[in-house]
């Protein structure tokens, strides 16, 4: 008898060769991807800087900074540039250098260069605080020193300078902060795609959706109709999660709640839309099961909700791209820790807006061709 049923759902994954392609093919997938991909130490960090003294000295501290390739430095104007620079994300440091550094310098009153660090990822803040020790290494200072040809070379000081680290938007480096707002971006989309992946694969199954068919309503009202009940679900399970962060973990206030309700809209949308997707593409509510996971690991992984984008190399970057996850996590960081301007999020939401467009495109054309 036992022998019975085991070849009983034998037969059965056999006769559903969708799911046992996902069996298989899924994890060498992912294997492959995260072992390419997944890097904890970045390399390029951008870092924008202003030289104000351009001499000798202060070129000796970006090259030794630049030196060991974990910085990319770009010069902007000024000390508040810097500053937005990180707060847009297109930077992630910034170098500070008065225009007073070779006068102090000479009479050796050890100046200060200030270092600005974006503390939103506490694990990368780490990291580059370490690097930018080279600034102030051993083998940059003993290069300050001024030569006179009619006596011998002076070194400056044995410490010739100060560098005092600025930790921007999160400055006691809270953990809570940098996960929790990406969480709650993990929980909806485990939500949307699992509640919604299975609504049409389930109604194939029970024979009721033949009874849907026969109605007058065209194929999009039926996917609009299909999306917007869940939208609603999701939206006030949103609010429900980030309350409860607000509440218990002391989650910072957005810079904008319109800004807030716009990405939860937006997102959930996207969500909502490709959860529909993935149940008309599935046969079965197994294979909708496991698209949906193929989707949620990679969107974990390569986001930036975890790991830090710089460190993926280039080419996988490029996934990350397409993945809806990615720029909710830029946004609602940026909205929530980092008060960003809603014009350097303004393509983070067009992403966003674009996904919806294109899952519900999808979706309509591929029930008009399932049916």
């Amino acid at each position: 008898m036992l022998t019975a049923i085991i070849k009983k759902e034998l037969l059965q994954l056999r006769r559903d060769p969708r799911l046992v392609g996902l069996i298989v093919v899924m994890p060498l997938i992912m294997l492959i991807l995260f072992g390419v991909a997944l890097k904890l130490e970045p390399q390029n960090v951008k870092m924008a800087y202003v030289d104000g003294d351009q001499s000798v000295f202060s070129n000796l501290i970006k090259t030794g900074l630049w030196s060991d390739g974990y910085f990319d430095l770009y010069e902007v104007k000024g000390k508040e540039q810097i500053i937005e620079e990180i707060r847009s994300g297109r930077a992630k440091a910034g170098l500070y250098i008065d225009n007073t550094l070779s006068l102090l310098l000479t009479e050796n009153r050890q100046p200060h260069i200030i270092f600005y660090v974006d503390g939103t990822m506490p694990s990368l803040t780490t990291a580059m605080k370490y690097h930018s020790k080279n600034a102030t290494s051993d083998q940059v200072t003993g290069d300050m020193y001024f030569s006179d040809p009619d006596a011998e070379n002076v070194v400056i000081a044995p410490e010739p300078l100060v560098m005092d680290t600025v930790v921007l938007f999160n400055p006691d480096e809270k953990e809570t902060w940098f996960f929790l707002p990406g969480v709650i971006g993990v929980l909806i989309m485990q939500i949307a795609l699992i509640l919604t992946g299975i609504s049409v694969v389930r109604e194939r199954e029970k024979k009721t959706l033949e009874q849907l068919l026969v109605t007058p309503v065209s194929k999009s009202t039926f996917i609009v109709g299909k999306i917007i009940p869940y939208i609603i679900i999701a939206l006030l399970d949103f609010y429900f999660i980030l309350g409860a962060g607000w509440a218990m973990f002391e989650l910072p206030q957005p810079s904008s709640h319109a800004l807030l309700f716009l990405l939860a809209l937006v997102y959930v949308a996207v969500m909502i839309s490709l959860g529909l997707l993935i149940s008309l593409i599935a046969k079965t509510q197994q294979q909708a099961m496991f698209i949906a996971i193929f989707i949620i690991v990679p969107s974990i992984l390569l986001s930036g909700f975890i790991f830090p984008l710089e460190a993926i190399p280039g080419t996988v970057r490029l996934i990350s791209s397409v993945i809806p996850f990615t720029y909710f996590v830029e946004i609602i960081r940026g909205l929530l820790v980092k008060h960003t301007q809603f014009v350097d999020l303004l393509p983070a939401y067009l992403a966003l807006s674009g996904f919806v467009v294109v899952f519900v495109g999808a979706s309509i054309l591929k029930f008009r061709k399932t049916l």
